[in-house]
């Protein structure tokens, strides 16, 4: 896309932490937002933010548990009828669920797979085919994790599973579509201001009971997927980086370079595991 003025714009999980940030760098640029969230406090706090930063005329809220289809597809269908055909697809939505995955249990399980990767599936199937509809091309973002690339850490399995998920979903997507005029990226954010720590309040009851990690998300921060303690990323900042990537059509979105030594230090270990297995095959 050349440019993002006037084209609508979906956000899931756009009323607070990156997926507001991300809609409100869309709307420096001109674009028309419309917003997704399961928490109705965090809908009434983005509509204070587009009034007081003027694009509230170009902006919707709406209501949205991503991991429901049937009103994943109403969300979608809203968005467009008061705002225009949709161009821009961000699947940001996302929960920090945290604890041993050893003693997960199949309600962990389906949060935070049915979130964190089926979102992004539902979206994907419920918005590329109106992107495709228009004729006009378009981008979808979908948000990983930069602790997805990076060694094993404690409490983080499932997340970085998921997280992982994403990434090679997007990575595919982008081949798949490559010959079309819709783009792909997918966001690997570093330490960002965000809410995931509290996102345990939005667990369904159904997926509390049996649930092994409750006692970690009732906190008010869950343990984050980065070993440092640098500068926390405003999210405003990451949406602009998001922004810029639709822009110039590039695949991955990196918001934290101090990372690069630890991406390497996992990549090194399976590079190493390859050139052991190697040696084998010639000795055998």
């Amino acid at each position: 896309m050349r440019s993002v003025a006037n084209a609508v714009a979906f956000v899931t999980g756009g009323a607070s932490g990156i997926g507001l940030g991300i809609a409100r760098a869309l709307a420096e640029r001109g674009a028309r937002i419309a917003v997704a969230d399961v928490r109705p406090d965090h809908l009434e706090q983005a509509q204070e933010v587009a009034a007081a930063e003027g694009w509230r005329d170009r902006f919707l809220a709406l209501p949205l548990d991503v991991t429901d289809r049937v009103a994943f597809a109403g969300a979608l269908a809203q968005a467009e009828r008061h705002l225009g055909p949709l161009r821009i697809l961000v699947n940001n939505a996302g929960v920090g669920i945290a604890g041993p995955v050893a003693e997960a249990t199949f309600p962990d399980w389906d949060w935070g797979v049915g979130v964190n990767l089926g979102g992004v599936v539902n979206g994907i199937v419920a918005g590329l085919p109106l992107i495709r509809a228009h004729g006009r091309g378009g981008h979808i973002v979908n948000t990983a994790s930069l602790g997805a690339l990076m060694p094993a850490r404690p409490t983080r399995g499932i997340y970085a599973t998921t997280k992982s998920a994403v990434i090679a979903l997007s990575e595919h997507l982008r081949l798949d579509l490559e010959a079309s005029a819709i783009g792909v990226s997918v966001l690997l954010p570093g330490p960002t201001r965000t809410n995931i720590g509290d996102s345990g309040r939005t667990r369904p009851a159904h997926l509390r009971e049996g649930s092994r990690f409750v006692e970690l998300e009732a906190g008010s921060t869950a343990p984050q997927p980065f070993p440092d303690n640098l500068p926390w990323l405003d999210p405003l900042e990451a949406g602009r980086m998001t922004v810029d990537a639709i822009l110039g059509d590039r695949l991955y979105i990196v918001t934290h370079p101090q990372y690069l030594e630890a991406v390497r230090t996992r990549h090194a270990a399976i590079e190493h595991a390859i050139i052991e297995a190697q040696k084998a095959s010639n000795h055998g």
